[in-house]
């Protein structure tokens, strides 16, 4: 079968290796659709955390089960996707049923192997039925659960306003969530045209680019001088986080789920008198897959939005290091296998 590694920041390779059956407690599946990441993007830049190379990349995956081997409710033929943070099932975090932060996780892609193949063999526990979305639909399913995830983390109450700073697909799934959840989004990101897309795809009523004037003034503007009673970084970017523990109502709520490998700081007087949390939020768990398939079939969320580029397996190598050229406005980007 056809794999494609990265060997090394900004090399990608198409080699062949053999199609390793399944052992017991593992299912296999066709891979059909793959959904480009941040996390394969700066594995491929020589930035993601937590990262050796070589590495076959991707985890936001969806395919044909061709060997179901035993899993409960599961059969040959069925299109599937899965929770690609395979957990130990026994240290502290997997017994406070906290799976995706368990102290000895393999993220597919990251730590392990990923999806960049024909392909794949998954743990049988980490089998989610397709419902009857499409394989579109379920290659979009994991990076939404990290939205909702993120917006279950804080808890966001009904008419809370939420600030989301960083409209990359992630961002973009937080927004929508908090808005089921039925909180007042604000967008926040340097870029017009994600911003623009917020505004017309998503229908967010508030978008803010931090490029223009004092963000403190139009988000004190937006909340009649309350503040965000919830802050939640999608970036990454170690200036924006450090920046937005100013933005926090008092009271409220900063998630951290964009990661980089800096050290954050603030003002201890400032964040202390606000009373606020600060909380991390990685990954997510099956009630949040659960929720964000449970939204798809309601029509709450359209993923198809999402999907501005598609590349054929075979093409990746040549194509890959385009999906981060701003200019190029991806928002997502599914590689295809037929």
């Amino acid at each position: 079968m056809r794999i494609i590694v990265c060997d090394e920041p900004g090399k990608l390779t198409l080699k062949e290796e053999s199609r390793s059956l399944p052992g017991e407690g593992y299912a296999q599946i066709r891979i059909r659709r793959i959904g480009v990441c941040g996390t394969d993007l700066h594995a491929f830049e020589g930035t993601q955390p937590y990262f050796n190379y070589p590495r076959v990349l991707g985890h936001e995956l969806s395919g044909e089960l061709v060997e179901a081997n035993g899993a409960a409710g599961f059969a040959n033929g069925e299109i599937v996707t899965f929770i690609p943070y395979f957990n130990c099932g026994v240290c502290i975090a997997c017994r406070s049923g906290k799976p995706n932060c368990c102290v000895k996780i393999n993220v597919c892609g990251v730590h392990i192997d990923g999806g960049m193949a024909e392909y794949l063999n998954v743990p049988v526990y980490s089998l989610i039925h397709g419902e009857g979305l499409s394989y579109d639909d379920l290659a979009l399913v994991e990076p939404l659960a990290i939205g909702a995830h993120s917006i279950r983390r804080a808890e966001v109450k009904r008419g809370e306003f939420v600030l989301v700073i960083g409209a990359g697909p992630i961002g973009l799934g937080i927004m929508e969530f908090a808005r089921i959840a039925g909180g007042k989004v604000i967008a926040m990101d340097m870029n017009a045209k994600r911003l623009e897309f917020c505004k017309e795809k998503l229908n967010v009523e508030h978008v803010i680019n931090v490029s223009t004037g004092d963000v403190s003034a139009q988000l004190a503007a937006i909340t009649n001088g309350d503040m965000p009673a919830v802050v939640i970084d999608a970036t990454g970017s170690l200036k924006a986080i450090n920046n937005s523990f100013q933005y926090i109502a008092h009271g409220g709520r900063y998630v951290l789920v964009g990661l980089q490998k800096g050290e954050i700081s603030f003002s201890h007087p400032e964040f202390h008198k606000r009373e606020a949390t600060l909380m991390s939020s990685r990954n997510a768990t099956r009630e949040d897959f659960e929720h964000v398939i449970a939204s798809i079939k309601k029509g709450w969320v359209q993923p198809a939005n999402y999907i501005t580029h598609r590349i054929a397996f075979e093409n990746i190598t040549g194509e890959f290091e385009g999906l981060l050229d701003p200019a190029n406005g991806v928002i997502k980007a599914i590689i295809e296998l037929e």
